[in-house]
């Protein structure tokens, strides 16, 4: 078993956005660790799971030392993770696997998209780890913090240090406006004193949080600066804060979150402090997008799993993959994953492309990165829920990988902002940006592009994206209460859109690069799918879709027009 060859989604993501020697070097890891993450990593992480971490606030004599014991397993998955994949040195530094450069952003997603389908929870300070540098790199002075970043970026397990993002209080979870947790001058530094209530990874060698400083505005974000806190100060003293338990989750058990007190913790400022909320949310953005990602491998995963058992389960003396009925339950949900790792890696190349100062492209990823965010989480759900349910009573038991992706799942939709907060996010883009007007035009030009072949679904998708700008347009311009009620729903259906038109973008790559008709069926059955259509050409070849391979070309068409024949040419 190899999760990336085995992955027929991320062989296209690859075909579409990598060539060359860059192509080679990527296959070369995904290959690596896609062997490593379907065995040893998988194993680590079921035993990580059911051994969580503990909590040692007092030492024998006393003292107190808010000391994180780790079961071995997990311990085994960070220096994957940290050294021996380099996951959150990536973005970072040059060399690694081969790379002559540093990964570009996409590399580091599909890499991590392979690994998190064998361990979820790690991949969460993974990610801070990753946008803590990041954070600093941009905001921070580099006399102060190139050490920092040094060590946070580093693959020596002697130097390398993990990184957290303190954010959440008890009242301002959702509202940054309400933190509580006070700043003071000390010297040439800061001390911060509060209480912060979701700490993951809160034994964290980096912290970034917030905190409102001496004259700043109170009720107000500009109130609010960054700061970073060290774990140790001098010469290795613990700083002046404190675990004080560790929560009992549904899921993500095998990493710790828990609860932090600040008692005048020595901080370094980060930034301008009046800035300190724009600054956080640069960080926060980053993460949102890796939530998206984890996400998506859960419910590869999730649909590999189901794929699997189908093919071995033999009922009424067939296999349960060659009933009717189990094909039409599998379609969608091995659609909706090839789809949401399509919206991440064009994600991917849309932060890329930012990063290198292309406007469009940063106007882009600023909304894409919410909308993927709210409908990829939430679509986890169900999927995972769904594949589950494949495996019947044995789904539901802990001994099988199921139960556990199923609870990791629901926290996509939590971390880094609910659901409800993304959508109201990407309705303050189309507010602020005319976000929607932005996402529909560069689709329209992808769809523009594309050869004879796809030209009958991306019509679809064309008038679709004129219906989605004219519905943009209509909830920004009324009232208040009516937009953010509608906020949601839109948010899901643009990200529908997106994706689909991506589907049809890998489609005609895989087509001019002879790569066959895979993909044009992947994306011809989705938009039917979105129409809520399981067309029969689908499900005919669905083992093509799980699995990979190829079919004829009037198969991949017959699902687009047993489409159009049943809905008249609209969606």
């Amino acid at each position: 078993m190899n999760f990336a060859y085995t992955d027929p989604a991320l062989t296209a993501v690859v075909d579409r956005w990598t060539a060359g020697a860059d192509r080679e070097t990527l296959n070369g890891l995904l290959d690596r660790l896609g062997r490593d993450a379907a065995g040893r990593l998988s194993e680590l992480a079921d035993i990580a799971d059911k051994n969580p971490p503990v909590l040692q606030q007092f030492d024998k004599a006393g003292d107190r030392v808010d000391r994180i014991s780790y079961h071995p397993a997990y311990l085994e998955l960070c220096r994957a993770a940290y050294n021996e994949y380099g996951l959150s040195a990536m973005s970072h530094r040059k060399g690694l696997h081969g790379w002559d450069s540093v990964h570009p952003p996409l590399a580091k997603y599909l890499a991590s998209y392979i690994f998190v389908q064998a361990e979820f929870g790690l991949a969460c300070p993974v990610s801070m780890t990753d946008a803590a540098a990041r954070t600093l790199r941009m905001f921070g002075d580099p006399a102060v913090f190139s050490p920092w970043i040094d060590a946070l970026t580093s693959t020596d397990p002697e130097q390398a240090k993990t990184g957290a993002m303190f954010m959440t209080e008890i009242q301002a979870g959702t509202d940054i406006a309400c933190t509580e947790t006070r700043a003071e001058r000390d010297g040439d530094g800061w001390v911060l004193t509060g209480k912060k209530w979701f700490a993951s990874n809160p034994d964290a060698d980096v912290i970034i949080t917030l905190a409102r400083f001496p004259g700043g505005q109170d009720g107000s974000t500009r109130g609010v600066g960054m700061f970073m806190v060290p774990k140790t100060v001098g010469s290795g003293e613990r700083n002046n804060l404190t675990i004080d338990r560790l929560k009992d989750k549904l899921g993500t058990r095998s990493m710790p979150s828990g609860e932090v007190t600040l008692n005048r913790a020595h901080a370094l400022q980060v930034g301008e402090l009046d800035r300190g909320f724009r600054q956080m949310a640069e960080m926060v953005n980053t993460s949102r997008l890796s939530n998206a990602m984890r996400s998506s491998a859960l419910m590869r995963r999730a649909v590999r799993e189901a794929v699997e058992h189908s093919k071995s389960r033999v009922v009424f003396g067939k296999k349960l993959f060659d009933q009717p009925l189990m094909r039409a339950t599998l379609l969608p949900l091995a659609l909706d994953a090839e789809a949401s790792l399509a919206l991440v890696a064009y994600s991917a190349q849309c932060l890329q492309a930012a990063d290198g100062g292309d406007e469009q492209a940063r106007a882009l990823i600023r909304v894409l990165t919410p909308i993927a965010k709210h409908f990829v989480c939430k679509r986890a759900r169900v999927v995972t829920g769904e594949a589950m349910e494949v495996r019947g009573g044995n789904g539901y038991i802990e001994e099988w990988a199921n139960a556990r992706l199923v609870r990791d799942a629901h926290l996509g939709s939590i971390w880094e902002g609910s659901s409800n907060v993304i959508a109201l996010d990407v309705l303050r883009c189309l507010r602020k940006f005319n976000s929607h007007r932005t996402v529909a035009g560069a689709m329209t030009d992808i769809l523009s592009t594309v050869g004879p072949d796809c030209e009958a679904g991306s019509g679809v998708l064309l008038r679709r994206w004129e219906e989605l700008v004219e519905e943009g347009d209509r909830l920004i311009s009324g009232s208040d209460d009516a937009a953010q009620a509608a906020s949601a729903k839109y948010a899901d259906e643009l990200a529908r859109a997106v994706m689909a038109t991506l589907l049809f973008d890998l489609a005609d790559h895989g087509i001019r690069h002879g790569n066959g008709y895979r993909s044009l069926l992947v994306a011809n059955s989705y938009l039917a799918g979105l129409a809520g259509k399981v067309p029969s050409a689908a499900l005919g070849n669905l083992d093509v879709i799980t699995d990979g391979g190829d079919v004829e070309l009037d198969d991949a068409r017959d699902v687009v027009a047993e489409f159009l024949s049943v809905a008249g040419g609209h969606r």
